[in-house]
């Protein structure tokens, strides 16, 4: 038997958009939760091991030391701004179970992990970039000098094992809605642009793009984009229909899920007969024959990476895309009746009080039915 082992989106600050799983970490007015899809995976593949998403399903602190006292293993996702409290609760978790082994895991540590694991006394080891089979092999009793793209400690030092490979067979993955089935309540989760109850997925990893600004990318999934067969995805999504019949539309949460249009057609060929309510992440490249045919196979709303409206933004920060690009990428959209929801940043590399103002001026041009508006951060250590 593989050790017991918790899966941890831990208890976090009031207001926190989601945990440390969310693809935008921060404080926002509004209650707003993602799946921790990253920790499904290398749950599904454990015997035993239990899923804890604590922040939507308001588990406190203190119930989840309490609840550790159970388990070997736990897997804790963290992010940037909640080291510090994570850490905090590392410590009260060892303290109340002084056996229990505990791996952080996420964009910090993967960035940062010799510092993490200085900062941080409790953790044992950290998982960089993709953590599914480095938590799963440990959990299975691989020692960790022989795992795979970990960094932990050795006579009184911080070693590093060599990278891990991308997984490139993604369908060798389980199937993240069977584990949200066993261990979460999916009416917790709620994104205002998106209708509720909703749940999300990946069908990808990876994206091609080079821009600077992204998390994922650059920290967890990479830039080679992998993809699980059509025929796969499908087959999730009508056992999802059946295990929650009463959900009203289903997110894919990918990178990039619509940059290679051949696949994209024919995965939506393949959602078309489940009658599906489905939205997802789209680039402004994509042509008006790919956004049809992902409109009649039940596709609401885009996710769009608008970023900026002033040219030379767009090239300092590689995004390899033009206004122009965007403004008929839009109106096919609003031909096509796809409802959009634009990303934009504030802040970047080169902005000026002009090159902001002409940003809000196409944001307002473009109409799009809502939008969201992030600040470029630049974090020193």
């Amino acid at each position: 038997m593989p050790l017991r082992t918790l899966f941890l989106n831990p208890p976090s600050f009031e207001n926190f958009d989601g945990g440390a799983s969310s693809r935008w970490p921060a404080t926002r007015e509004i209650e707003s939760y993602w799946y921790p899809v990253w920790l499904a995976y290398p749950a599904g593949m454990l015997e035993g091991s239990r899923l804890l998403d604590a922040p939507p399903h308001h588990v406190s602190a203190a119930e989840t030391i309490e609840l550790v006292k159970q388990y070997e293993f736990v897997v804790l996702f963290t992010s940037t701004p909640g080291f510090k409290g994570d850490c905090k609760l590392a410590e009260a978790m060892k303290e109340a179970n002084p056996g229990v082994k505990i791996a952080f895991v996420g964009p910090h540590v993967t960035v940062l992990p010799e510092k993490s694991l200085q900062d941080c006394p409790a953790i044992d080891f950290v998982c960089r970039r993709e953590f599914d089979y480095s938590t799963v092999e440990f959990a299975n009793g691989r020692p960790l000098d022989e795992i795979l793209g970990i960094s932990y400690r050795r006579d009184g030092k911080i070693a590093h094992t060599p990278d891990r490979p991308a997984i490139s067979d993604l369908d060798a993955l389980p199937d993240v809605t069977d584990i949200y089935r066993r261990d979460l309540d999916v009416r917790r989760y709620s994104v205002p642009f998106l209708l509720h109850p909703f749940v999300s997925l990946y069908s990808t990893r990876g994206c091609p793009a080079q821009c600077t600004f992204c998390l994922w990318p650059q920290t967890l999934s990479g830039h080679p984009w992998r993809k699980r067969s059509s025929d796969r995805v499908a087959a999730e999504m009508a056992r999802a229909k059946e295990y929650w019949p009463w959900v009203k539309e289903f997110f894919f949460d990918d990178d990039t899920f619509n940059i290679q249009k051949a696949r994209t057609i024919d995965l939506c060929q393949k959602l078309k007969p489940l009658k599906l309510t489905w939205s997802c992440t789209s680039r402004v490249t994509t042509d008006y024959e790919t956004l049809k045919s992902m409109r009649d196979a039940g596709c609401r709303l885009l996710i769009v990476g608008y970023e900026s409206g002033d040219p030379q933004i767009l090239k300092n920060i590689k995004k390899g895309a033009t206004v122009e690009r965007a403004r008929d990428f839009t109106r096919d959209c609003k031909k096509l009746g796809l409802v959009v929801h634009g990303d934009f940043i504030l802040g970047l590399p080169g902005e000026t009080r002009e090159t902001i103002r002409r940003t809000i001026d196409f944001a307002k041009e473009l109409d799009v039915e809502t939008i969201q508006v992030s600040f470029a951060c630049l974090s020193r250590h």
